[in-house]
């Protein structure tokens, strides 16, 4: 009994730093609706700066001084990246604001790799709290007795800084209704920023407590975030008080998971994540928000099918990708095969987004349902490659199914946030069932047969099939099915009136995607000739909606490009440089604030440019030529 207790102690321990970053972030999405991928950046920062103020002064005082400078330091920072990013694109679509922030969360980890080094940094044990207290033979340190306090005091706090100042009274206005705060008066732009500094300095002051118990490293922004949208959305976003018994319920789980159900362990806060946004979509404190703005999908310029000059013009370009085995070698044609892969990942998710108004934060599980399926089929079944490639992204169709059946069920950031409770509970089943997926050592050994072996051949493969699924997918967007899944994305009322289906469309939809990325995933499986877990990750689903941004979700040729241009320059960039991450994040936040278009979309707005500008000036011109 005495270890169940400490067990719980600990648990409540984990809460306090957890809640800290989350009441972070809840606070900055509830008022600024901000989807802050960057919060994990600012918690890795909190705890390196800590770390280095720490060691340098001595002493009770410059301990706990350094803890709190840090979080201040940091806080500042927040504002001034609040006051040069993200105030440009307050009125951009939210996946367009993820977009910037991951980019920012790039640039950061190559920045604490270019400071402090790539080793883990081992930070002193806090003055006061060295020692452990006795409790039935069990020892508890004394510094998880300090955070299990130090949570409620700065819950108590926050309590009472939005329900007693005038401040808290306009955040909580500012989250019900902006425009309204705005029309009385309330000088939006530094409400937004005094709320970001707020929540960056509770992400850093979270990582700064966190350098007496752990480990200070590069990869402790991801490690985090995961956790702390969890807990956000299983708390209700903009939720203090739901943030801080969402941070305990997912503490605890981790907590006592890995005692009584060790082989799933990882895998029952998603399954806990899953059912909340099922049962109450907007969380257990959570209000049900207002519409959101409409994000992918709605052009000015309604879609059209190619011209025949656009169709001779791709005609070209794939002619002269196909023709890359007659001067490129193996390690430019391997590029050019993962380059098609992408290609096909990309514009299966473009397809939900764009088409479907769906924007998905866990792609990549179909994705890598399809990669599995190819290695069952192959390895463990022996049968051969083309079936292989025929029969296993059913796996990935399966896994839309039945997973798309619930998360078509919501909309908007809950829509989101559950496909990505969804990847996380296939990666974890990957991870930790190691019978049958061999786990972090994956499966090896699965290789194309001989007719494909050769790179020439596999890539000619790979860009057959993807421009087989590309075709189909405008194909489909130009359908009756896809003017009725516009339908839906534009005006869900009015589709429902007509007797279209709406969810019944979407899930469809979905299927559709899922199955794509299946067939992305199984090309992948034979390009490696090995499949892990990293294949369902939620870094893989975030570079998918990278692809899809940056080339332009309002565009139907967009996923194309962005996936040639992603991918090419990530390759390129890692054989060139070891900051590749900052010149990539660079590089994403400049075309997010100057083309927030993306790349097709700021070519197409300067051919219409072009196009409206040509009769002005021949009207300019014509009177002068009727003088002459």
């Amino acid at each position: 009994m005495a270890f169940y207790i400490v067990q719980f102690l600990t648990g409540l321990a984990s809460a306090a730093s957890l809640f800290l970053v989350a009441s972070g972030l809840s606070i900055i999405f509830g008022v600024t609706r901000i989807v802050n991928f960057a919060h994990g950046a600012f918690y890795m920062l909190g705890a390196y700066v800590a770390f280095t103020l720490t060691e340098r002064f001595s002493g009770a005082f410059g301990f706990w001084g350094g803890i709190v400078a840090a979080a201040l330091i940091i806080a500042a920072v927040g504002v001034l990246v609040e006051m040069v990013l993200l105030r440009r694109i307050y009125h951009s679509p939210e996946l367009f604001q993820l977009l910037a922030t991951f980019g920012l969360t790039l640039m950061v980890e190559d920045v604490v790799v270019l400071i402090w080094g790539p080793s883990e940094l081992l930070g002193r044990r806090a003055p006061g709290f060295k020692g452990a207290v006795d409790f039935f033979g069990q020892n508890i340190p004394s510094y998880d007795l300090f955070l299990i306090v130090l949570g409620p005091i700065v819950l108590g706090v926050l309590w009472l800084l939005f329900q007693r100042t005038r401040w808290g009274v306009l955040v909580r206005a500012a989250t019900q209704d902006r425009d309204m705060v705005a029309a009385l008066g309330v000088n939006q732009k530094w409400l937004f920023t005094s709320v970001f500094a707020v929540g960056v300095f509770l992400a850093a002051l979270g990582g700064a407590l966190q350098i007496p118990r752990d480990a200070v490293h590069h990869a402790m922004d991801l490690r985090i975030i995961v956790d702390v949208f969890v807990v956000v959305v299983i708390g209700g976003l903009g939720s203090i008080v739901g943030a801080f018994v969402a941070a305990v319920l997912v503490s605890e789980l981790n907590a006592f998971g890995i005692l009584i159900f060790p082989k799933i362990s990882i895998v029952l806060v998603f399954l806990v994540m899953a059912a909340v946004l099922i049962v109450r979509p907007w969380g257990l404190f959570g209000r049900q928000e207002a519409p959101a703005r409409r994000t992918p999908g709605l052009t000015i310029n309604p879609w059209r099918p190619l011209t025949s000059g656009e169709r001779l013009a791709a005609l070209a370009t794939l002619v002269v990708a196909a023709a890359l085995p007659l001067f490129g070698g193996n390690y430019a044609l391997t590029v050019g095969s993962e380059i098609a892969i992408f290609v096909i990942f990309a514009a299966s998710l473009h397809f939900l987004m764009s088409v479907g108004g769906l924007a998905s934060f866990g792609h990549a599980a179909y994705f890598g349902l399809g990669a599995y399926g190819v290695a069952f089929l192959a390895k463990m079944a022996g049968l051969p490659m083309i079936v292989s490639l025929l029969l296993g992204p059913l796996l990935g169709c399966l896994g839309a199914a039945v997973f798309g059946f619930f998360a078509v069920q919501l909309s908007g950031v809950y829509f989101a946030m559950l496909t990505l409770a969804f990847a996380q509970i296939v990666w974890s089943i990957a991870f930790q069932w190691v019978s049958v997926t061999g786990g972090d050592n994956g499966i090896l050994g699965v290789w194309p047969e001989k007719w494909a072996s050769s790179p020439s051949h596999f890539y000619w493969l790979s860009l057959g099939i993807a421009v087989l699924m590309v075709s189909a997918l405008r194909i489909a967007v130009f359908s009756p099915f896809g003017f009725a899944l516009r339908a839906t994305r534009d005006s869900p009322l009015r589709s429902e009136a007509i007797g279209i289906d709406g969810k019944r469309i979407q899930w469809t939809a979905f299927v559709i995607a899922g199955t794509v990325a299946g067939f992305a995933g199984a090309l992948f499986a034979y390009l490696k000739g090995s499949v892990f877990p990293d294949s369902l990750g939620i870094s893989l689903s975030v570079d998918a909606l990278v692809m899809v941004l940056l080339g332009g979700v309002e565009t139907i040729s967009g996923a194309v490009v962005g996936a040639i241009v992603y991918k090419a320059l990530n390759i390129w960039l890692v054989s060139q440089t070891d900051l590749s991450k900052l010149v990539l994040g660079a590089f994403i936040v400049l075309i997010v604030v100057a083309f927030p278009k993306g790349i097709v979309g700021m070519l197409t707005t300067i051919q219409h440019r072009r196009r409206s500008a040509s009769p002005k000036s021949a009207l300019l011109t014509s009177p002068i030529e009727t003088a002459e």
